[in-house]
């Protein structure tokens, strides 16, 4: 009981140092808070005032193991975003992460990341690793438990089609916005037992 009593009072001490404005303490303390509240009791509007995609992202996962015989297998290309959309498309209360944990993550990657995938601070690494093992997670699923070394992801960025009054006119804008696609393959990451 003592135990949860302290662990209680100090996760409402490192949300208040986070929220609170900036002051001697939460400045001296601002790694121990960030390392706290990143990513899972992060704050911000959304709830509130979302910020809705302006575009589709289809992010796919594959993986690499090395053979018995010393030879590198590669697996095909496992389209994460369609197995989150089926597993919330006939669900009547799907969860807040089946929705948006993939998309967030990628998302927060990308905005410390830019577009040279080199990790410029330790959020910009703790992000990496937490969509590494979201990846990995999920393509552990999909490969049966089998096991594999390295993974690797890539992000289809598609603007999202403008809406026309006919099919012929939505199938326009699907085709022209399929022309606009933006492909990002990062590099191998490699799937150690810190996953």
């Amino acid at each position: 009981m003592a135990l949860c009593l302290t662990t209680a009072l100090a996760h409402v001490g490192l949300v208040f140092l986070h929220v609170a404005p900036s002051n001697v303490v939460s400045q001296r303390f601002n790694s121990q808070v960030d390392a706290w509240i990143y990513p899972f009791f992060e704050q911000n509007w959304r709830l509130f005032a979302p910020d809705p995609d302006s575009v589709n992202r289809q992010i796919s996962a594959r993986t690499a193991r090395t053979t018995p015989d010393g030879s590198v297998q590669v697996s095909d290309w496992v389209d994460l975003t369609a197995v989150d959309t089926a597993a919330i498309k006939h669900n009547p209360l799907p969860s807040h992460t089946a929705q948006n944990m993939l998309r967030r993550s990628w998302t927060s990657y990308a905005e410390l990341h830019g577009g040279d995938d080199l990790s410029r601070s330790d959020r910009a690494v703790m992000m990496q690793r937490y969509l590494r093992n979201i990846a990995a997670d999920r393509m552990a699923a999909e490969q049966d438990g089998k096991p594999f070394e390295n993974i690797q992801l890539r992000v289809i960025t598609l603007p999202v089609p403008a809406q026309g009054r006919t099919e012929g006119d939505r199938t326009a804008a699907t085709a022209a916005a399929a022309k606009n696609a933006d492909t990002r393959l990062l590099p191998w990451w490699k799937v150690t037992s810190d996953a």
